[in-house]
């Protein structure tokens, strides 16, 4: 890697040197640099309009490419980070996407993760505050919290808990914890093996349950502050947001979706297009995704003014069936097996 950076180094001294020496080579050998006349000068000034050309196109190119490089390995990073998720976790279909709100930038602070534990399934979505690598790093910071602490810790409270310090540690590296400039807003999900949903929300927007027709949030109690901003209370009860039984799903969003306008100042009407999704058909995480990832670029011109994540959970388990296969009842100390999907 040093060989080859040198090689560059040489390479963009190099080309300017190679100009400049054929502008000079001319001035001191062409017998027509030395002469008055009409075409002579315009020989000349044809050379030397050209060297200056070049020159040029090497300096801007130069920068050029070391942006393009740069976005590269930016992009490389997020996708490392953002490493899509499986199809299917623990019994739910899974589906997800993000946008970043700068073309250029490519690099967005939205986070998610779904990940199946001996205590269900654990999901958490957020955005950092701010765009660009710094939050690039303070997402890999929470998301590497939370895929040690998901699978160790038995409680949400103690899982958010290890990523507000996972948090805090990142803003003491970055001498920003005094000032308070950088936030994060997370939402903990748990859906245990019965389906039941319970909840940690920290500054999020609550999700979507979608059943049959439907569009409903999961929960309408006030979120905690965003991690960053104060101190997280000793006791943290998760929310209980009832049972995600088979066929139905989740959606999951970042506000870059809500706040979405269009060009007159519209805001995105999210519930109604989840709405039009379902009567479309069964609700599996593709269908949902395609449809509102598509009307979102279609709202917005595609050019979003925020960074967008979304994530969609579907229960694919098959349901419980109350009677043996005679029509007998199944005896109290079977239970039945949901089918996992990997």
């Amino acid at each position: 890697m040093i060989r080859f950076g040198a090689g560059r180094r040489s390479l963009a001294l190099g080309l300017p040197l190679v100009w400049g020496a054929a502008a000079v080579t001319y001035k001191l050998v062409c017998p027509l640099d030395d002469q008055t006349g009409l075409g002579a000068r315009i020989v000349t000034s044809a050379v030397f309009f050209a060297v200056g050309t070049g020159l040029v196109l090497h300096v801007r190119r130069g920068p050029l490419r070391e942006l393009k490089q740069a976005r590269r390995v930016a992009g490389v990073a997020q996708d490392a980070l953002l490493r899509p998720p499986p199809p299917r976790v623990g019994g739910l279909g899974v589906a997800a996407a993000q946008l970043s709100a700068d073309r250029g930038a490519t690099v967005g602070g939205d986070l998610y993760e779904v990940i199946a534990t001996e205590y269900g399934v654990r999901v958490v979505i957020g955005d950092v505050r701010g765009h660009g690598m710094a939050a690039l790093g303070t997402a890999s910071a929470v998301l590497g919290s939370f895929r040690e602490a998901g699978h160790d810790e038995p409680g949400l409270d103690r899982v958010l808990h290890r990523l507000d310090r996972a948090l805090a540690r990142r803003l003491r590296e970055r001498q920003l914890a005094e000032h308070g400039e950088e936030f994060v807003t997370v939402l903990l999900l748990e859906i245990g093996p019965d389906g039941d949903v319970r909840a940690l929300n920290c500054g999020h927007p609550w999700p979507y349950r979608l059943w049959e027709t439907e569009v409903e949030p999961l929960a309408r109690t006030g979120p905690l502050p965003p991690l960053g901003l104060f101190p997280l209370p000793a006791d943290l009860p998760a929310v209980p947001c009832g049972r995600l039984r088979p066929g139905e799903a989740l959606f999951l969003h970042t506000d870059g979706v809500t706040d979405a306008r269009d060009g007159h100042g519209r805001f995105f009407p999210l519930e109604l297009v989840l709405a039009g999704a379902l009567r479309q058909g069964p609700p599996t995480p593709q269908s949902v995704l395609g449809t509102v990832f598509t009307r979102l670029l279609r709202h917005t011109s595609g050019r979003p003014t925020d960074d967008i994540a979304l994530l969609v959970l579907r229960d694919e388990r098959l349901p419980a069936h109350p009677k043996g296969a005679r029509g007998t009842a199944r005896p109290a100390t079977t239970h039945p097996q949901p089918t996992m999907h990997s």
